[in-house]
């Protein structure tokens, strides 16, 4: 027996006890999912490598059934691209000024809930929040997924600035575009275009928190279209975004066609390669 069980059974407020068991258990099973999706990416990636089921038993002094069991069952690895054990969710609030309330954009809703049905198809426990109007949200917290443009919070704004490839600009026109300094291409949505069309640009990144002891995945459109984009390729595409970045920080762009009467995305497709950033030389 752990020494924090012996800790939690000596309590005697049988309230305190009941608080204290049921904390106990969420933080024992967020560990024992983490630790089977941890189980089944080594044996995946030994089987990559070239060893069979049968050799990874032996070497693991388990049963070549028992091996492919794990292999094929349990969290997939792919789940710790989004977080690790809990996940937060934050979607911003707008202000109506004409109607001089605090409003929720549907498209938002739309790409906050798929990101937390997502999560926890991938056996994470999930959590929502909201942006505040202001824009002031903590960063520095474990498992956060930010849905949120650099315009709508100054804390984002800054932890996009980190980006050493992709820079979220205005141009001449007063529209928001995207550089992308490797290329040079300023991407632009086409709702911003002359003639104007059905068609907007996202970005996702893995980026440094504030107090540089972790990461957030940050995800915006130049309009909201682009995130609900985002959404859609992590849901169809998740296990070749993590094969190709793991947890390494990273930046993309996604550009998304989409219904103009519904905002849903009719299709969406990679418009840079996912930038490493630990293989990026910071700005002079």
């Amino acid at each position: 027996m752990s020494d924090e069980s012996r800790r939690i059974m000596a309590i005697d407020d049988p309230y305190q006890l009941l608080r204290e068991v049921t904390t106990r258990l969420a933080d024992a099973q967020q560990e024992v999912t983490e630790l089977a999706r941890l189980r089944r990416r080594v044996v995946q990636d030994l089987h990559a490598q070239g060893l069979s089921y049968a050799q990874i038993a032996t070497e693991a002094g388990l049963s070549r059934g028992r091996i492919h069991q794990i292999r094929h069952t349990g969290p997939a690895p792919e789940g710790a691209f989004l977080g690790r054990g809990a996940v937060t969710v934050a979607t911003p609030l707008r202000r109506d000024d004409e109607r001089g309330r605090t409003v929720v954009a549907v498209d938002d809703v739309s790409s906050g809930k798929r990101l937390e049905d997502l999560a926890r198809s991938y056996g994470l426990d999930v959590t929502s929040e909201h942006v505040p109007v202001a824009g002031d949200i903590d960063l520095n917290r474990d498992g956060l997924v930010v849905v949120c443009g650099p315009r709508m919070s100054q804390q984002m704004w800054d932890t996009y600035g980190q980006d050493p490839v992709l820079h979220w600009e205005r141009a001449d026109d007063g529209n928001w575009t995207i550089l992308d300094r490797r290329t040079g291409t300023a991407h632009r949505s086409g709702q911003d275009s002359d003639p104007a069309r059905p068609y907007d640009v996202g970005y996702v990144g893995r980026l440094l928190r504030p107090d540089s002891r972790g990461s957030l995945l940050a995800i915006a459109g130049i309009h909201t279209q682009g995130s609900l984009g985002v959404v859609q390729l992590l849901a169809s595409d998740l296990n070749s975004l993590w094969g190709q970045v793991g947890e390494h920080r990273f930046s993309a762009l996604v550009g998304v066609e989409y219904d103009p009467e519904t905002s849903e995305p009719r299709s969406v497709e990679l418009l840079t390669p996912l930038y490493r950033h630990d293989d990026e030389e910071p700005d002079a």
